[in-house]
């Protein structure tokens, strides 16, 4: 798709040479039309109807359409005047911020009024006025309504839910340490309900689950096939898995969080106040509204908006307002990596040996219980440990510097080594290895 001209989209355009001849070759009556250049990894689903209505919307503009992944955006934008770009819409908060860093983007030239700019304690706009969130991804549960009702179980509707018996084997969750959005998913419960809460939590649904390491799509396609009944994930995963005819549902638990996509005006803008319209555009009432067309289902970030949505449509705003979306994701950019590693020595790894010593837990007197429970339900370290600066630059440089690499290494050996003290102490009291 990135490397040719895609016929069903007259406005996807292959770099500054093709947006030239574009325009020598445009056709006598748009001549007084002028050109908007977005760079977007956005799909055509989303595109194509964004285009259309901006189009009636500012007859005097025409789109053009610049497709590159978050991996290419930054490369193309450090090209002299920045390839043209006027405007930079994607889902990829760390290119935006680096673009930032880089003196690559202008302050919006518009208005953010209506716009909150965060959800629960999660910010989503750039504190500074350089981006602002266009819309924002839910993470949660996919579930294969069907899977369950076969094996008699409820739809989940909150964290604890998976964390009951009766969901044992029936759970799927993207490892922390390959998958990249599955970080986040192991905070939530963590920020939300406090340390020590969520790793007691987390330790039971890790006794349930079967952990994957492969990407998004993989949750939806094991659940579509019937081969589990509810994951972890983001829900435009699933919305695509549904689109294209998966039977599953997604969930939004009341303690979630979220991943939001923005807009940017580029430093080097050639069409400033087409740029401007663009950006207006999409963050108005009626660019919103877009957004929750059944090919697209995005949460709008104008809050306003969800009054005109369907009976049903999740709102984070209204959640968050009664006490929902605690988690904070600037906190948690920084102690994502640790956090990962930390769940995966206390919880991935060992989850034979934890599932089989929770199974007999569960059967086991009140006494027992007393004495075994919190060894199985302790966090692997101290939270002071994953907020530390000096830890998180560890893991975060890991791969570049030796010494940071040797005290991560470190750190994971001794959370690794706590768990297994604890868990060998709990098979102990059970009654055998």
């Amino acid at each position: 798709m990135h490397d040719s001209f895609k016929p069903s989209r007259r406005a996807f355009m292959r770099g500054a040479g093709a947006l030239a001849v574009a325009g020598v070759t445009a056709p006598l009556e748009a001549a007084t039309r002028r050109d908007v250049v977005v760079l977007t990894a956005y799909p055509d689903a989303v595109v194509s109807r964004f285009e259309a209505a901006f189009e009636k919307a500012w007859p005097r503009y025409r789109l053009r359409i610049v497709w590159r992944m978050p991996h290419d955006a930054l490369p193309y934008l450090r090209q002299p005047g920045q390839g043209g770009v006027d405007v930079y819409w994607s889902a990829s908060p760390r290119t935006f911020t680096q673009l930032k860093a880089e003196q690559a983007l202008r302050k919006l030239p518009v208005s953010l009024a209506g716009l909150p700019g965060r959800v629960g304690n999660s910010v989503i706009d750039d504190p500074d006025g350089y981006f602002a969130a266009s819309e924002v991804a839910g993470y949660g549960f996919a579930v294969n309504p069907g899977y369950l009702a076969r094996h008699g179980l409820p739809v989940p509707a909150d964290w604890s839910d998976l964390a009951q018996p009766a969901y044992a084997g029936h759970v799927l969750v993207p490892d922390p340490v390959e998958v990249g959005f599955a970080p986040v998913l192991v905070d939530i419960p963590l920020q939300a309900y406090g340390w020590d809460t969520g790793w007691a939590l987390w330790s039971a649904i890790a006794a349930n689950a079967r952990f994957v390491g492969r990407g998004g799509s993989f949750v939806s396609d094991e659940l579509g096939a019937g081969r589990q009944g509810v994951g972890l994930s983001i829900d435009f995963f699933v919305a695509s898995a549904i689109a294209n005819g998966a039977p599953l549902q997604f969930v939004y638990p009341r303690q979630g969080g979220v991943n939001p996509a923005h807009v940017a005006v580029t430093a080097a803008s050639p069409n400033l106040e087409g740029a401007k319209a663009f950006v207006s555009f999409v963050l108005s009432e009626a660019g919103q509204r877009i957004l929750a067309h059944p090919d697209i289902r995005k949460l709008p970030v104008r809050p306003a908006v969800y009054a005109g949505l369907p009976a049903g449509y999740h709102n984070p705003f209204a959640v968050a307002a009664q006490g929902g979306y605690r988690y904070d994701n600037g906190r948690g950019k920084g102690r994502a990596a640790p956090v990962a590693a930390a769940f995966g020595q206390a919880l991935v790894r060992p989850q034979a040996g934890l599932a089989a010593l929770w199974t007999r837990l569960r059967a086991a007197d009140a006494a027992t219980w007393a004495k075994v429970w919190p060894l199985l339900s302790a966090a692997p370290c101290k939270e002071s440990e994953v907020d530390d600066p000096a830890v998180q630059q560890a893991f975060f440089a890991r791969r570049d510097d030796p010494a940071a690499e040797t005290r991560a290494v470190a750190l994971e050996a001794g959370w690794a080594a706590a768990a297994r003290a604890r868990y060998a102490k709990a098979a102990e009291l059970l009654g055998g290895a």
